[in-house]
């Protein structure tokens, strides 16, 4: 895989992470269907919120890493 594409789905990732973050905390905090379920609201919000931070987090990491790594090749040319 190049690196353009593999940047392309490292911030596709970061985008659907954020979304299931945001998506998780309204469902947490503003919705009423969620808090008529009771615990099994309260489940889906933290799972959504959970699978947000896995999408997230990690690729924040690879990707700032990669455009580091291409940054310092650049500048020695």
């Amino acid at each position: 895989m190049s690196e353009d594409k593999l940047i392309t789905l490292l911030k596709t990732s970061i985008a659907i992470g954020i979304c299931l973050l945001l998506l998780g905390i309204y469902l947490h905090n503003f919705s009423d269907y969620m808090e008529s379920l009771g615990v099994t609201g309260i489940i889906i919000s933290a799972l959504c919120i959970a699978l947000g931070l896995i999408f997230s987090l990690p690729t924040k990491m690879y990707l700032t890493f990669i455009l580091v790594k291409r940054e310092s090749e650049s500048s020695k040319e």
